[in-house]
């Protein structure tokens, strides 16, 4: 590739290219998916259909960053690079808040209706600790 070359979000295959909408799923058939630590006050449960489509956000951003690694490859000037960086931290933060909006409308209402909110709550000041900078 040439310096003239910009090679935009549009130029990726759709497989590669960050998704940018987010669809809400408000009937949920439940599936149980518990903390890596296995110390959450509760089983933590999400819809099949939620775990789907965040899984396939997370198979498009992992193709997306295996095109950022054919750039490189290729040597495409740094601008570019850094421009699909930029689409992929915008579709990984997009991915975080689905995740956070679905614990905090589905497992912190739940902790709240079981009498363990304090629990929940702690966990999820950690786990945003962690992740904001």
């Amino acid at each position: 590739m040439n310096g003239s070359n910009r090679l935009g979000r549009k130029s990726l295959p759709t497989s590669q290219q960050a998704e940018h909408s987010h669809h809400d799923d408000t009937d949920h058939e439940h599936t149980d998916h518990t903390h890596e630590t296995g110390d959450s006050a509760h089983a933590h449960v999400h819809s099949e259909e939620s775990l789907r489509r965040i899984v396939n956000r997370l198979s498009r951003i992992e193709g997306h960053v295996r095109g950022i690694k054919a750039m490189v490859q290729q040597s495409t000037p740094c601008p570019d690079v850094l421009l699909q960086i930029a689409a992929v931290r915008g579709a990984l933060d997009r991915v975080a808040r689905i995740v956070l909006d679905e614990h905090l409308t589905d497992c912190i209402a739940r902790a709240a209706q079981e009498g363990n909110i304090d629990v929940e709550i702690k966990q999820l000041k950690a786990a945003l600790d962690r992740f904001l900078p």
